[in-house]
């Protein structure tokens, strides 16, 4: 009885926490709002948002020019921070669950030197592909499908060479980059290089209409999923004890993990790190049931892109690419990683 009460109360504080992490998470966004080159108060920040055409903000030129601000630039951006955050993070969950190795990332696969590629393709090559996301995400998907197939040994996924096939197919994509780049007229390399870094420039309604319908549906379905990523996490003979079957369901988070990374590489370029730090931070917070792991990566994920948009927009005249900054904050995690005993 004891343990059933002591039980029920560790389990409630990690609702709790997940609670007020959602809280604390709406507090940022309107935070992120309110901040830039034309400051708004957070009481203007809340008129912009709640009032409609029915009821009209005050018919003055800053409530006006508050309303678009709002609206048209800086809620597109922070939508989109928090669809590539949740989505980066989940699929770093899944992969280092998948692998059982908390060093994986979303990119292991060879995602980004495919999307790189892609998104080159189209830059240099501009009439032969409809857009550079669409190009990005077809190329991201082809990588992924490439580095399974040299992964699968006698029926069996072997982490092992999947891993080795994800560096050894995304070198080759770099490296196909790298001739593009060689190729390239001096425009076409500055356009190459800055989707490279990563960044919400090109943020909008439009975006989040094509992202939204997609990562939203397969982040449930990941937690859906969380409990059997707990068993396969132990191990491909204790699932099959347990009856859980590893290789399917190995199969279903990879993919749900290829299609979140991605989209979200194909629209903001590469923002690395996010896959690798925030999984581990979420264990190290939580606990390692992915029940929880999963809805608190995604919260976290969603909180680091935040700020790092809001570094990005607020800290030079012009904007510094978000890649940069999650490069900068991700490589001192690693060392922590690398240095500490819990890895």
């Amino acid at each position: 009885m004891h343990k059933v009460f002591v039980s029920k109360k560790h389990y409630t504080r990690k609702k709790a926490l997940l609670l007020i992490l959602g809280i604390f998470v709406i507090l940022t966004g309107l935070i992120s709002l309110s901040i830039g080159p034309y400051d708004l108060s957070i009481k203007e920040v809340l008129n912009g948002i709640f009032q409609t055409k029915s009821l009209p903000l005050p018919a003055t030129e800053r409530g006006d020019l508050a309303r678009l601000i709002i609206w048209e630039i800086r809620m597109p951006r922070i939508i989109l921070a928090v669809l590539v955050g949740s989505a980066l993070s989940i699929s770093g969950n899944i992969f280092q669950s998948c692998f059982r190795n908390p060093l994986v990332e979303p990119y292991i696969l060879g995602v980004s030197s495919g999307a790189a590629f892609g998104a080159s393709m189209a830059i240099v090559f501009p009439a032969m592909f409809f857009s550079i996301p669409l190009s990005a995400f077809l190329f991201a998907g082809l990588t992924v499908l490439l580095t399974l197939s040299l992964g699968v040994v006698r029926g069996q996924i072997q982490t092992l060479s999947l891993i080795l096939a994800g560096v050894v197919i995304g070198s080759f994509f770099s490296s196909l980059v790298s001739i593009l780049k060689y190729l390239s007229n001096d425009a076409a390399l500055r356009e190459i290089v800055f989707w490279l870094l990563g960044g919400f420039y090109h943020s909008g309604w439009n975006e989040i209409y094509l992202l939204a319908p997609i990562i939203i549906p397969l982040s449930g379905l990941v937690w859906l999923l969380g409990w059997k990523l707990n068993v396969i996490s132990i191990g491909d003979e204790e699932a099959k004890s347990l009856g859980v079957d590893p290789k399917k369901n190995k199969i279903i988070l990879i993919l749900c993990a290829t299609v979140l990374t991605s989209l979200s590489v194909a629209y903001v370029g590469i923002i690395a790190w996010v896959g690798l730090m925030v999984p581990h931070a979420a264990r190290m917070i939580i606990g390692p049931d992915n029940r929880y792991v999963i809805p608190l990566s995604a919260l976290i994920g969603t909180l680091f892109l935040l700020f790092c948009d809001t570094l990005a927009r607020n800290m030079a005249t012009g904007e510094i690419p978000i890649g940069i900054l999650t490069s900068i904050l991700g490589a001192p995690y690693l060392i922590y990683l690398l240095r500490t005993k819990t890895v």
